[in-house]
């Protein structure tokens, strides 16, 4: 998961020209000449190649999950020159995991709880990346490039508070469906609460503001893992039982 979360990343930098003129990228290895571009495509193939064994130890479903993200991966650089919502984009392809995850451990998706838990993902990813792509707008906007950052433009908050309602209420069904204790759920307040405090208090012209946000946004995903892990460890055997036969009806 780790070495197929680095990857759209690590192929975006490769692909994606950067001109050194965009302040924030200027140091990163590529732009700044520190890295050739044919080591960094080397980079790329060995995250795969480690990754590819990985995939191929799970079982053929999830084999075959994992392989559908490749198509969508190799396209993800280009968004921001085609559409408007490349942060839409990326949460499609940064999330495969929350399929994949699940597909490993069961042998396939129960849509019923894999679906809205992606959604939740693609929301949480849109809210922190456009909030990230806002200390590129003014770059972004000469270089023609494309975001969610400036297509919300003055109207960002709004927008992403909307997201953050589909991003709880997904979460919430998700719990429901797969049947999480109480943990689960004072998790996913405490989240919706902090992500909405921040939404409210951040000042989208200040560059320091928005990477801070971006950054603490990763307090998101530990809070919502360790309500998980947790309400697991509570629920009684005979309950983890029903849900593995609840689970197996809806396949």
């Amino acid at each position: 998961m780790i070495l197929s979360s680095i990857e759209p990343r690590r192929y975006q930098d490769t692909y994606q020209s950067i001109p050194v003129e965009v302040a924030r990228t200027a140091t990163r290895p590529l732009p700044s000449g520190q890295v050739s571009k044919e080591v960094a495509v080397s980079l790329v193939g060995v995250h795969g190649l480690a990754a590819l064994p990985i995939l191929l130890s799970l079982n053929t479903y999830s084999i075959l999950l994992g392989l559908a993200s490749i198509v969508p991966t190799l396209m993800y650089p280009y968004m921001k020159r085609i559409t408007n919502w490349p942060q839409a984009y990326l949460g499609l392809v940064f999330n495969w995991g929350a399929l994949l995850g699940y597909a490993a451990v069961r042998g396939h998706c129960d849509w019923s709880i894999v679906l809205p838990l992606y959604t939740a993902c693609i929301c949480w990813t849109i809210i922190y990346d456009t909030v990230y792509g806002h200390q590129d707008k003014d770059d972004d906007a000469l270089l023609g490039l494309k975001s969610t950052s400036l297509y919300f433009g003055e109207n960002t908050k709004p927008w992403l508070g909307a997201f953050l309602l589909a991003m709880t209420s997904s979460l919430i069904v998700s719990g429901i469906q797969s049947e999480q204790l109480w943990p689960y759920y004072v998790a996913t307040m405490s989240c919706a609460t902090m992500l909405g405090k921040q939404l409210w208090s951040v000042n989208l012209d200040n560059r320091e503001e928005c990477g801070r946000m971006f950054r603490d946004s990763w307090w998101v995903g530990i809070l919502l893992f360790a309500s998980i892990v947790v309400s697991t460890l509570l629920k009684h055997p005979s309950e983890e039982k029903t849900d593995t036969v609840h689970s197996s009806s809806r396949q």
